[in-house]
């Protein structure tokens, strides 16, 4: 059995060695996405000039107003002090050919006082990369390598990433079983933990190779619960419609909301919102009070593959690096205005609460800031990993060959 195990962690783990070094330098990195963007881009992030905020609504139109091409699909209601309006766009679809417009931007950074563009970007392209996209690129790089659409399909990286994601999730069982005592050491009489213990320790007075190992081995003990985590919510993440959420469903109880009910419209065919973003937020406001929630109105977004309508519930900032599952959304038809669903944090069956929680726990935003401390630790160690383990593999198979020619 060990030999066995031993030959399937050595070679699923040279399969996936490279995918989850970039995956982990990646994941190390945008754990401060947010903070990283204002560093690198004051001039997008940054508001010019003091003063009041001019009515968000407003200001959506005047960007609809300059370029036609494009619709607005996200509104910061409530933004951070000092910090400008993040819109999200997407293109509308050009009667004229039947296709989308390429505007070659999806977000558009406003002063909230002057109503002054302040730039635009496409947040997650892959090439140029500037000071104004690299985070971005970063972000999708992570979960897709960016690999490019084929036969009308852009989902191949994300999952190729998702299976990775298996692989890694089984192979945590298999290299923790691999650590421990084998059966020719109870022979020697000592207790298991005497047994087991040098697997959690570095010997740092060993030659390079030991050390090597040592790292390799305990580090992926110390670490296992947090690696075990990432890895599962990666594929969680990555085969969420395609895998995860039908067996959860199968599995236990869930509360399907809207986007789980609704099939997406095809890319060229954007549904077309017939009720506007004023007529949503005020439903969305007055339900709220209803429900006697204090936190104001922070965002509201549209989906034209859906034609869903979101209105997001925090307090400035807090859409970014706040601790717990996330805010609550209240969902509308965008044809209708009708209720649509909602998301309530840590409302609902073990299942809903389950699915909330899989991105939360894969960011370490779950916890707040230690949560992305421990994260952003954690890709860093993950990229050790891929590189001890193919170390290990190296060595071995050198000796391998030398005893082979001898």
């Amino acid at each position: 059995m060990r030999p066995f195990l031993g030959f399937l962690h050595r070679w699923g783990g040279l399969a996936i060695a490279g995918f989850l070094f970039i995956s982990g330098v990646t994941g190390a990195i945008i754990s401060w996405d947010h903070e990283l963007d204002d560093l690198l881009n004051p001039h997008l992030t940054h508001a010019r000039t003091a003063g009041p905020s001019l009515p968000p609504l407003e200001l959506a139109k005047r960007i609809e107003a300059r370029d036609p091409r494009v619709q607005v699909t996200y509104i910061p209601l409530t933004p951070e002090p000092g910090e400008a309006y993040a819109f999200g766009v997407e293109p509308k679809r050009n009667p004229a050919t039947g296709k989308l417009f390429e505007p070659g931007y999806n977000q558009v950074f406003v002063d909230p006082a002057t109503g002054d563009e302040q730039g635009r970007r496409q947040w997650g392209a892959a090439w140029p990369i500037t000071s104004e996209t690299l985070v971005s690129f970063l972000y999708v790089l992570h979960y897709s390598l960016h690999i490019p659409a084929m036969w009308g399909i852009d989902r191949w990286g994300v999952w190729l990433m998702g299976v990775i994601a298996v692989i890694w999730t089984l192979d945590c069982f298999v290299g923790f079983y691999l650590t421990l005592p084998s059966r020719a050491s109870v022979k020697s009489g000592k207790s298991f933990w005497s047994r087991w213990k040098p697997a959690w320790q570095i010997k740092t007075k060993a030659s390079a190779y030991r050390i090597n190992f040592d790292i390799h081995r305990a580090f992926g003990l110390w670490l296992w619960g947090v690696l075990f985590t990432v890895a599962f919510t990666a594929f969680s993440l990555n085969l969420y419609s395609e895998v995860f959420y039908p067996v959860l469903s199968k599995v236990s109880k869930t509360t399907p909301g809207p986007f789980e009910l609704r099939a997406p419209a095809p890319l060229d065919q954007p549904i077309i919102a017939q009720r506007g973003y004023a007529e949503i937020i005020e439903t969305a406001k007055a339900e709220a009070r209803s429900r006697g929630w204090s936190t104001p109105a922070g965002g509201a977004f549209y989906s034209p593959a859906y034609g869903i309508y979101g209105v997001g519930f925090f307090e400035p900032g807090g859409d970014h690096g706040a601790a717990g599952v996330g805010p609550p959304y209240l969902y509308y038809d965008g044809q209708t205005g009708q209720f649509a669903g909602q998301r309530l944090p840590w409302v609902g069956t073990a299942a809903d609460i389950f699915v909330q929680a899989q991105f939360p726990l894969h960011s370490g935003r779950i916890l707040g800031l230690p949560g992305r401390i421990l994260i952003s630790f954690t890709g860093l160690v993950v990229a050790a990993l891929s590189v001890t383990g193919v170390v290990i593999w190296w060595k071995k198979r050198k000796a391998r060959v030398g005893r082979t020619r001898r």
